[in-house]
């Protein structure tokens, strides 16, 4: 039963993956609605032109987005072929997974959740919620007393 539980969740990944990136907008088309909302005689010193505020350099193409879908899809497929593996691999399958997945975490965190190219406020919020929240899951697995043998 938890292998099958197993490879729904790495379904659940893979599907993610194949759902999330198309959906990525695209920066030559943001670009053409907003032009197709301007109006012609619009040419005050109160207009903001909101397109400089948005220019990134440091944003990843399309295409880049693209080849980490791959390889998040590539990291998925080892880790369950590392579930097949467990008796071959012995005490290493357990920090092998904890591995690849921090690999895809942090892969998602950075750059799918543009962490990576946001301003330094979003990332110290987003890692103070999640020592957060690793703290009360690790106090509640101290509560039932989970590592006790």
């Amino acid at each position: 039963m938890v292998e099958l539980v197993g490879l729904y969740w790495h379904f659940v990944d893979i599907v993610w993956i194949l759902i999330f990136t198309p959906c990525l907008p695209h920066p030559g088309l943001i670009e053409r609605l907003r032009m197709s909302t301007e109006t012609p005689n619009a040419t005050t010193d109160d207009e903001i032109d909101f397109r400089e505020a948005d220019d990134h350099v440091d944003h990843w193409t399309d295409l880049q987005f693209v080849y980490l879908a791959i390889g998040l899809a590539v990291v998925t497929a080892i880790e369950v072929a590392l579930s097949y593996m467990v008796d071959d691999l012995g005490a290493l399958f357990l920090p092998l997974l904890l591995i690849l997945m921090l690999i895809k975490f942090f892969s998602v965190v950075f750059y799918f959740m543009h962490l990576k190219f946001d301003n330094r406020w979003f990332s110290i919020l987003f890692y103070m919620g999640l020592v957060l929240a690793v703290g009360v899951y690790i106090a509640a697995l101290l509560t039932f007393q989970f590592f006790s043998a």
